[in-house]
């Protein structure tokens, strides 16, 4: 069965990840959409550790506050500025931040384990991973912080 342009498009949409990725786990998955993107998934793994080793000089640090009570501060990483003012990259930061809020981790490590929120079946290490091929640069979590207000009661 051919490989449809639309089919092209509609995976990249979906997953950011590039034209000839997409064509060739299309290819490889004989046109099912969920293999697919479960090949790319796969091959953002491989992405992701040949690029562990670049440095990220470039990065932003983003907030995200709940309620008025629970705030998170984000250092993310990247390797250029060109991908730090990227307006999805922005929105994939502020994302850690809400996870941070959200999961009170004590460390990276933790953080990277937990469930992400948007989608408990994956962890925010693998979301990572999809980010580092989406971008095409290294991506790292750096410091973050995390405020909750205490010791106020309802009345």
């Amino acid at each position: 069965m051919p490989i449809t342009k639309e089919q092209i498009q509609e995976l990249r949409e979906k997953t950011g990840a590039a034209v000839m990725a997409v064509k060739r786990a299309l290819e490889r998955a004989e046109g099912d959409m969920e293999r697919a993107e479960g090949f790319l998934r796969e091959e953002g793994v491989v992405v992701a550790s040949k690029k562990a080793g670049r440095a990220t000089k470039a990065g932003i640090i983003v907030s995200y506050v709940h309620a008025g009570r629970i705030g998170a501060l984000v250092e993310v990483k990247c390797e250029t500025d060109f991908v730090s003012r990227n307006p999805d990259f922005q929105t994939f930061a502020r994302d850690l931040a809400m996870q941070v809020a959200a999961s009170a981790p004590e460390d990276v490590a933790e953080l990277l384990g937990s469930p992400y929120i948007k989608d408990p079946g994956r962890t925010v290490g693998e979301i990572v991973k999809e980010a580092i091929q989406k971008f095409g640069e290294n991506i790292e979590v750096g410091h973050f912080s995390r405020l909750e207000l205490q010791g106020i009661l309802e009345l």
